[in-house]
């Protein structure tokens, strides 16, 4: 049952950012902003469930593996990326936290152009 509402929540979450994507394209056809979107309102909808769940018991631990897992997973990774940081920074691991940040954020991009390269080259 739990895959099934994982498979569920994950197939809305992909649906929503398809949708949120669709119609930042029509407005703003020159800016990605359906993505910036999507990694915004993840963010603030982690926020959201995570205290409401953790801090405040008010979402049992099912709903939080469903909506942050499965809904969250499909609809934006950058959420869990920015809670990871977080959390490192909160507990102190400062040069963990911002290596994280940092070290993402360069290393996506360079294996994004490898990517490209190799596939140039399997062409």
């Amino acid at each position: 049952m739990k895959l099934l509402l994982l498979g569920l929540s994950g197939a809305a979450g992909t649906l929503c950012r398809y949708g949120l994507a669709r119609a930042g394209q029509h407005w703003f056809a020159s800016f990605a902003i359906g993505t910036l979107l999507a990694n915004l309102l993840g963010c603030l909808l982690f926020g959201l469930i995570w205290e409401l769940s953790q801090e405040h018991g008010l979402l049992p631990l099912e709903y939080r593996l469903v909506l942050l897992t499965g809904f969250m997973g499909a609809f934006t990774t950058f959420s869990t990326w920015i809670f990871d940081s977080r959390t490192m920074l909160l507990e102190g691991q400062l040069l963990a936290g911002l290596g994280n940040l940092v070290g993402q954020s360069v290393a996506g991009l360079l294996l994004f152009v490898l990517g490209i390269w190799l596939a140039r080259g399997l062409a």
